[in-house]
C-alpha cells in the first residue's frame, strides 16, 4: 500500500506512466560509411533544391561531423538558387515577359543539378567539397 502511496505502481501490479524508462531519446552517432552516404546525399538533393540538404544538416548535423560540414555546404549553395527558380516559376504567368523566367528557371535547375552532381561524386569519394560560388549564410 505505501508503494502505491508514492506513485510506484498500482494494486495490480502495473507502473504508472511516470515510471515509464524507456529508450533514451538521443541517437548514436554515423560510421564512417554512414556519415560520407548521408554528406553524398545532401549535395545529391540539390537536384530537387535546397530541401534535402537542409533536412540532412537538420537530422544529422549531430550525428556525424562530415555529414554536419558537407550537408551546411550543400544548403548553402542550394539555397540562393531554390529561392530564385522560385521566384523566376512564379513570374513564368507574367503575360509577354514570362517565357524569359521560364527559361531563367529551367537554366538554374541545369547550373544546380550540375554543381550538386559534381560534388556529390567528390564527397562520396570521402573528399570534402567547396561550391566556389557560395554565400555560405549558415554558419
Amino acid at each position: 500500500m505505501a508503494d502505491n502511496a508514492r506513485g510506484h505502481g498500482d494494486p495490480q501490479g502495473r507502473q504508472s506512466r511516470s515510471e515509464y524508462h524507456g529508450v533514451p531519446a538521443n541517437a548514436l552517432p554515423l560510421t564512417a560509411s554512414e556519415d560520407r552516404q548521408w554528406a553524398t546525399l545532401a549535395h545529391f538533393g540539390g537536384i530537387l533544391g535546397c530541401i534535402p540538404s537542409l533536412l540532412v544538416y537538420l537530422i544529422f548535423r549531430d550525428r556525424g561531423p562530415f555529414t554536419a560540414q558537407e550537408s551546411k555546404e550543400a544548403l548553402n549553395f542550394s539555397l540562393p538558387p531554390t529561392i530564385a527558380a522560385v521566384v523566376a516559376n512564379i513570374l513564368v504567368f507574367i503575360p509577354v515577359i514570362g517565357n524569359i523566367f521560364a527559361v531563367a528557371a529551367a537554366l538554374i535547375w541545369i547550373a544546380l543539378t550540375c554543381y550538386s552532381v559534381a560534388a556529390g561524386i567528390r564527397v562520396n569519394r570521402g573528399q570534402p567539397y567547396r561550391y566556389q560560388f557560395n554565400l555560405r549564410w549558415i554558419k
